[in-house]
């Protein structure tokens, strides 16, 4: 009889599980909240992952109590070692599966987009970070800690920079932009002073900002020059963490992938990703950029089912599932 696993792909702005069996089929995709346990605690943070992975039993028709024989929870904001070590301590106390494995998200896209579980992967989703494995087992990722640690990049980011500019163009320190226009529209509202204001007073949350970042990238394939420097810059930063790890774990000389996943990255932007091609084939001429063709949560679970020893047939199988099913549109309660 086959075992059941999860896989848990944590993001910032959401969290994806898929609950299969050790056959590759798929037995239930439910979403829920990001994961945040640098600002609700890793306590909720865990309890709210147990809770998504019983929702997914009663999608399937399975009682809550049903064993689960690997759970692999990669999670954005888990960045150290010892936060890894806490969130395992966590789950494995609440049951979540006979053997848990914690890793940081970007982990699960370079499982789910290198065939040898080697290389760099960049997530930008509405966060960003980057992690690279060398091919001989060693590892290296960044502090990841925002501001304070040089960080920027992914769809907030993005949303911040063009609502910013926006300001700036109107009152005379910045040139002109369409932004000014458009953003305010996404808020029914008439300015985008008015929407800085309203984040100001917390009557738009700093998350909701996220939105805004479709409308700047549109921008910018439509010709806006300030909307596409923001574009770049984007490009620009993934390039600089890329070289970085590359750089760090000595592959600059060896064909190495480069999984490019998360929202940013896998809602094919044009320009997005053609500026991060040019830019590493001057720096990085050897590196080998492709953007994942399925959702990162597929990396999490084959590596659930790597570890329950499923064949690799049911690897395959439960990947081309998930590459082309719809994934669910909104949270479970």
């Amino acid at each position: 009889m086959p075992e059941l696993v999860v896989g848990v792909d944590g993001g910032n702005s959401k969290t994806d599980l898929v609950l299969a069996d050790t056959e590759g089929r798929l037995l239930s995709w439910v979403r829920g909240a990001g994961t945040r346990p640098h600002a609700e605690g890793m306590e909720t943070t865990t309890e709210r992952l147990a809770h998504l992975g019983r929702q997914a039993l009663a999608q399937a028709g399975l009682p809550g109590t049903t064993p689960l024989s690997v759970g692999a929870y990669f999670l954005a904001n888990v960045d150290r070692r010892a936060q890894e070590r806490l969130a395992l301590r966590q789950l494995t106390a609440l049951g979540a599966a006979d053997q848990v494995l914690v890793r940081n998200d970007t982990l699960a896209v370079l499982r789910a987009g290198a065939p040898d579980g080697w290389g760099v992967a960049v997530v930008s989703g509405a966060g960003i970070n980057a992690a690279a494995v060398h091919p001989g087992g060693r590892s290296a990722r960044f502090l990841s800690l925002g501001d304070i640690t040089g960080d920027w990049g992914g769809g907030l980011a993005v949303a911040r920079a063009g609502l910013g500019a926006a300001v700036r163009a109107g009152d005379g320190r910045g040139p002109a932009t369409r932004l000014r226009q458009e953003l305010p529209v996404c808020f029914g509202l008439d300015s985008v002073e008015a929407v800085a204001l309203a984040v100001s007073a917390g009557e738009i949350p700093v998350t909701a900002l996220h939105g805004l970042s479709p409308v700047v990238f549109a921008a910018a394939e439509g010709g806006d020059a300030v909307a596409r420097g923001i574009v770049e810059r984007l490009g620009d930063e993934i390039v600089a963490m890329v070289t970085a790890l590359l750089r760090r774990l000595r592959l600059l000389r060896t064909a190495t992938p480069v999984v490019l996943g998360g929202g940013t990255l896998q809602n094919d932007q044009v320009l997005l990703r053609d500026h991060i091609g040019s830019r590493l084939a001057a720096e990085a001429p050897l590196a080998r950029p492709v953007v994942l063709d399925v959702a990162p949560v597929a990396g999490a679970v084959a590596q659930a089912l790597v570890t329950a020893d499923a064949p690799a047939d049911a690897q395959d199988r439960l990947r081309k599932t998930i590459a082309d099913r719809r994934p669910p549109t909104a949270h479970a309660d």
